[in-house]
């Protein structure tokens, strides 16, 4: 049966309709720019813009980029640092987040307001890095990944989810002997996928985006991520207009930077935009039950 919508109806079903268009070109037409200009001659893109003609394009910036080698060994750091993240941030967040779901747990309020108060409140670098520093972990991969593993707002999306689990399922698994961590095993962990996958995907972009803590503890070149590698080389690529004299060192420099900053976006995103797709069943789910129960 057909709806009919009143005048009013209509409009705010075109006004709905316009702003989602809008947020569709907000988002597609940035995305468009830099994937054609990735492919782009730079002397083409810098004199007459984007062009769609295949003859005005030119792969030079992707094998400039590939044929670097700290760049490929600095996209396997970058997946080792973010999967190890994700793994370690995902374990701690559901292993407390389940316990603190628990009513039986003594004082699990006092735990949540000293977890919370550390949301807004924090030791700042220096402490951090004197921490990092009396642990022995500089210019190691763990300075990269346990500094940053425990996460509250994960802690808390993971306890508001676990609270919905079913009693009468634990209560049952309890009966026939389960033990508390057969319970979590068997029956919680396998109803948890949503939220499992959601704090994958958050920490693993966090981490895939960020390059501040290994600029601070890192000091090898070779452990170096992707990102920090990248703006490594946009860093060396650029000059103030007034550092180089000689006009066509500084068209070739413009150039060799605008050849490289448009391959460099596209081959960094790719894990995430091909990440994506597999975690949108969990991810929409995951969220909503994370944050409205």
């Amino acid at each position: 049966m057909a709806v009919k919508h009143s005048g009013l109806d209509r409009f705010l079903l075109a006004l709905n309709y316009l702003f989602l268009a809008l947020a569709v070109l907000i988002v597609v037409v940035p995305l468009v720019y830099i994937v054609v200009a990735s492919f782009m001659d730079p002397t083409v893109l810098l004199n007459k813009g984007l062009s769609f003609r295949v003859s005005d394009w030119s792969l030079e910036g992707y094998k400039k980029i590939l044929s670097n080698p700290a760049m490929v060994r600095g996209f396997f750091n970058s997946v080792f640092y973010s999967a190890a993240f994700a793994i370690v941030t995902v374990a701690v967040s559901v292993c407390a987040g389940y316990a603190l779901s628990e009513e039986r747990l003594a004082g699990r309020g006092i735990f949540m307001t000293l977890f919370i108060v550390t949301m807004f409140f924090g030791g700042g670098l220096i402490p951090t890095y004197l921490l990092v520093r009396n642990l022995h972990m500089l210019n190691t991969v763990w300075a990269v990944i346990i500094p940053g593993a425990v996460n509250i707002w994960n802690i808390i999306l993971s306890r508001t989810f676990f609270k919905g689990v079913p009693k009468e399922l634990k209560e049952a698994a309890n009966v026939d002997g389960a033990t508390d961590a057969g319970i979590f095993a068997r029956i919680v962990l396998p109803l948890s996928k949503p939220i499992i996958f959601v704090l994958a995907l958050y920490a693993f972009v966090g981490q895939w985006n960020s390059y501040f803590d290994a600029m601070i503890y890192l000091e090898d070149a070779k452990l170096h991520p992707l990102q920090l590698v990248l703006r490594s080389i946009l860093i060396q690529n650029q000059a103030a207009p007034g550092m180089i004299s000689d006009q066509l060192a500084m068209n070739e420099l413009k150039r060799l930077s605008e050849m490289i900053k448009y391959s460099a976006i596209v081959i960094s995103s790719l894990p995430l935009l091909v990440m994506y797709p597999f975690f949108q069943k969990y991810f929409e789910k995951g969220v909503m039950v994370g944050s409205l129960k």
